[in-house]
């Protein structure tokens, strides 16, 4: 609880506010029946004519105008309140998310921190609203009808007084119980919304391979499970329902009995009795707004522990202090120095959540060396899961190394912060985004860039002559994913998207593996052309993509067997020619 008043603390007037307009409103709320007993035992007998019944009823009516505005006041105050609250948490968690680390989003699971932005919010933003509102009104429904009771008649409400404890400690032990139960079922929501992103996400290859049923039985387990912790959760939590209006009902049919016999004596009004049939429905409701508050709180403080895990996630990838003085051991842009790093070491969450932009959980790179000078170029070429793309993720500092250092620009990458680090590169990842926006938004993505740099971006890249074929051009919305691009199309986007900042460091990671060859090679002569200042390092499977580098580096289940330009490692390298006279027949 103390993490939701960290957000909603900030409004407390407004709350204070709420609260007091709730306590009016169910003050006068509880004033009504008392009325209505005056009114029966008293006016209505000595009334000489209708007008003070006609007085007393308008002060009925007034009474239930009044607490019909207040109600309705705090309730709107209360949503606003909410609203805010809520708002602030879905943001902070938001930025959170963005910054958490290749390891940190590998623990915490896309599926789960997509279920703890939609789910966990909402419950969090229900209990902010009832507790302003149902939190007042419960126990002053409770306390307050018992109260007046007693005032009426002390032998009726006795039996209010023995049953109203009883009724709050069961309440309060299942709610305990409850709070456990409730994190299980967000859990169980994680599973259900991982599966339902793969299958909507890969929807072609389902449909493809006429996998519907299997997709729908995977499913519908999990949803089933989901179902069967929830209604775990719910048969638990609705426990004190049935057995407080058992309690109630046995005190409601004492009430009328004793009251009756009371009444047929001479000892109590028969407007007394009718009070207590309301105040009983009163404290009813009191007993139930109760209950229904500690169930909002068991599912919100889950939900609330489950937000705070990703929000208060310490950045265990700021820039380390002494880093700075950390001398390369030769000269470079772009430096490896006896780095290793396995995926193991850093992740802990379970086997399906995948890598965070990186390759299978058991691959690593092993005492990996070499550098590249500034304005110089670098191939990278091996296996599927020989650890290329784990190159990409130390340079970039998604990760950082178990032993080893990473510099660029020849400082150590944990020297810096992490947006210094990051604006000086362009890069296009192995499975690469497109946004549901303009081609525009796309490739300028927030950035200071210019029409003029975007167009000649989009033109080396080979998009332009596509994009201005569209009537809007530049403004074409792409649709989510770019599914209204071809595969070539995406991938040259994205590449116009990497060079139009004009990157120190270009890196395309497996960039260019939808385009023809001649399309390939247009484009890897722009890149010489233009942007020769750019420190370029390419990650590609075929061969003439790297050929013409300055150097090119073969890894084989992440270790380096060849280092070299192509010329070299066409004579050194085994699993090099294997590659090239695969790819392109017999090369001398």
């Amino acid at each position: 609880m103390k993490f939701i008043w960290r957000y909603a603390g900030k409004y407390r007037k407004y709350i204070l506010l709420v609260m007091l307009v709730k306590l009016a409103g169910t003050g006068t709320e509880l004033l009504i029946p008392y009325v209505l007993e005056h009114l029966l035992d008293n006016v209505v007998p000595a009334a000489e004519n209708a007008w003070p019944v006609i007085a007393w009823g308008a002060v009925m009516l007034l009474l239930t105008l009044t607490t019909r505005m207040l109600n309705i006041k705090a309730n709107r105050m209360s949503v606003r309140v909410a609203r805010n609250t809520t708002f602030a948490v879905r943001r902070d968690l938001f930025h959170r998310a963005l910054n958490l680390s290749g390891k940190q989003m590998d623990q915490v699971g896309l599926p789960s921190l997509i279920s703890r932005m939609t789910s966990d919010t909402y419950n969090i933003q229900n209990f902010t609203r009832m507790i302003q509102t149902m939190g007042i009104r419960a126990p002053i429904m409770l306390f307050g009808g018992i109260i007046i009771t007693l005032t009426m008649d002390a032998s009726l409400a006795a039996i209010l007084c023995i049953m109203a404890p009883v009724m709050i400690t069961l309440v309060v032990f299942v709610s305990v119980k409850g709070i456990p139960l409730y994190d299980t079922v967000q859990r169980g929501m994680d599973t259900v919304v991982r599966l339902m992103r793969e299958s909507i996400t890969g929807i072609r290859v389902v449909k493809a391979l006429s996998k519907e049923p299997y997709e729908k039985n995977r499913y519908g387990e999990a949803n089933s499970d989901l179902v069967r912790r929830e209604v775990k959760a719910g048969v638990i939590m609705s426990l004190p329902g049935p057995i407080v209006t058992l309690f109630l009902n046995v005190g409601l049919t004492l009430v009328v009995f004793i009251g009756a016999r009371r009444v047929n004596s001479g000892e109590m009004a028969p407007g007394v009795i009718l009070a207590f049939l309301t105040y009983f429905n009163m404290i009813l409701m009191g007993v139930m707004g109760l209950n229904r508050i500690f169930m909002m709180m068991s599912k919100a403080n889950a939900s609330a522990n489950r937000i705070r895990e990703v929000v208060d996630t310490e950045e265990d990838l700021a820039p380390v202090a002494g880093a700075e003085k950390e001398v390369p051991p030769t000269d470079g842009d772009l430096i490896f120095d006896n780095v290793t790093f396995s995926y193991d070491a850093d992740k802990e969450a379970g086997e399906e959540e995948g890598q965070f932009l990186g390759e299978g959980r058991q691959k690593c790179l092993k005492d990996i060396s070499f550098s590249v000078k500034k304005g110089g170029s670098l191939g990278i070429i091996g296996a599927t899961g020989s650890g290329k793309t784990s190159i990409v993720n130390l340079l970039m500092r998604f990760y950082d190394p178990q032993e080893g250092r990473v510099f660029v620009g020849g400082q150590d990458v944990r020297a810096y912060e992490k947006d210094d680090l990051h604006k000086k590169f362009g890069v296009v990842f192995q499975n690469d985004v497109i946004f549901a926006d303009t081609i525009r938004e796309n490739l300028t993505f927030g950035r200071d860039v210019t029409d003029r740099m975007m167009r000649e971006a989009a033109t080396d890249a080979m998009a332009r002559d596509f994009v201005e074929e569209y009537e809007d051009d530049y403004e074409h919305e792409a649709a989510i994913h770019g599914a209204n691009f071809s595969g070539g199309q995406k991938q040259r986007l994205l590449i116009a998207r990497a060079l139009a900042a004009k990157p120190e460091i270009l890196i395309l990671d497996d960039s260019s593996s939808a385009l023809d060859y001649r399309t390939d090679a247009s484009l890897r002569k722009a890149i010489r052309d233009h942007h020769d200042s750019a420190t370029t390092v390419v990650i590609a499977q075929r061969v003439s993509s790297i050929m013409s580098l300055d150097e090119i580096l073969v890894l084989h289940e992440g270790e380096m067997i060849g280092r070299g330009t192509h010329e070299e490692l066409m004579r050194s390298c085994e699993v090099y020619r294997d590659i090239c006279r695969t790819q392109m027949g017999e090369v001398s």
